[in-house]
């Protein structure tokens, strides 16, 4: 199957399914020396892993990444990193019921009409457990970067029509602890509450629902993306739109610039301590396709999970109508495990442009 590797110079390719006997990720490029800190790794893992709260799905999985390559006394060498991550917990029995059913708004349909077969079980390939492997991948990037002092932080600022208010972007350390204070991972307490008695409430209702997660990067150096195909909002797009359940990218000003006039939107220039800022950010951090040292921002909307703990009408393998039961263990509303993926997949990005403008110059 195509479609499994992400990347030009810092690369991975991700394998495994979700009832598989492990999923894993192959990275390629990493630059040697880069000090491999495993326990950092495993933490990035245990925010993504499944089990954590009553808002997430009670699957039991300890995401142990397991390193077969590419590091020796703590550090990468250079040469590609293999890291297998285990399944411990598949019930595939509960999957049973859908092996001739397409489920509503799932890959089972597409899937078995592109290869003319499938893995039922929890999705096989299409699983959101995939993702696992990307957040391996993504310590190890956010590991390369902290050289630069390149910063990633992302929260969720959103949940149905829940909204987070404006975050005080001056310390992402505070914002840090106060998002991992709640298992919404939401940055602002309050609004950290209510989203997770709505979560609760629609999980009991057997039910689900979408979210938001904003984002910011800060610490990039200006240069960053290429002018036509490869800009670096771009690329941000695409890494984000491959996540599960991702459904709409924005940065900067997003779909509120397209509100204002020229004359409000444009970010003005000035020169304060010893650099070049601007006075607003409508950009996002990104201008041409190129960021220009202001903080990355954007926002990744995620839709309700597509399982649903209630019967609905569907087709099955014949075309004839029928009715599915959802069954297994899902999560309500996926945006709080998420947050993780979506820094990974952010510092994936950033390395790889990071590494690119090493041809142009030194960074």
């Amino acid at each position: 199957m195509a479609g499994n590797s992400f990347g030009n110079i810092f690369k991975i390719t991700t394998f495994g399914e979700s009832h598989g006997a492990a999923i894993g990720v192959i990275l390629d490029g990493c630059p040697p020396n880069i000090e491999i800190d495993e326990e950092f790794i495993q933490s990035e893992l245990d925010k993504r892993k499944p089990g954590q709260s009553k808002i997430t799905t009670q699957r039991k999985e300890s995401d142990t990444a397991q390193f077969l390559s590419g590091v020796f006394e703590g550090k990468s060498t250079g040469t590609p990193i293999a890291i297998v991550i285990p399944n411990e917990d598949q019930r595939s029995k509960d999957y049973s019921h859908i092996m001739d059913k397409y489920r509503p708004s799932h890959a089972d349909y597409t899937y078995q009409m592109k290869y003319g077969i499938r893995d039922y079980r929890g999705g096989g390939r299409s699983s959101a457990r995939e993702t696992a492997a990307r957040v391996a991948a993504g310590a190890i990037a956010k590991l390369f970067l902290k050289q630069y002092g390149i910063e990633i932080f992302a929260h969720v600022s959103g949940v149905g029509t829940i909204e987070a208010p404006n975050l005080d972007t001056t310390d992402l350390k505070t914002l840090l602890e106060l998002r991992e204070s709640n298992i919404a991972r939401c940055a602002d307490p309050a609004t950290a509450n209510e989203m997770i008695d709505f979560i609760d409430g629609v999980r009991k209702d057997g039910d689900t629902v979408g979210g938001r997660i904003s984002t910011i990067i800060r610490h990039v150096p200006v240069g960053l993306g290429e002018p036509v195909f490869d800009k670096l909002h771009a690329d941000l797009a695409k890494a984000m739109m491959g996540i599960n359940a991702v459904h709409g990218f924005e940065y900067g000003s997003g779909f509120e610039g397209s509100q204002l006039k020229g004359s409000e939107h444009n970010d003005i220039f000035a020169f304060e301590n010893d650099k070049i800022i601007t006075h607003t950010n409508y950009s996002g951090g990104i201008q041409g396709g190129i960021s220009n040292g202001m903080d990355i921002t954007f926002k990744v909307a995620f839709k309700p999970v597509a399982t649903i703990m209630r019967d609905q009408p569907t087709l099955n393998l014949s075309q004839e109508e029928t009715t599915i039961s959802g069954k297994g263990r899902h999560d309500p509303c996926v945006v709080p495990r998420a947050v993780i993926i979506v820094e990974a997949m952010a510092a994936l990005v950033i390395a790889d442009h990071l590494l690119k403008q090493r041809t142009y110059k030194n960074v």
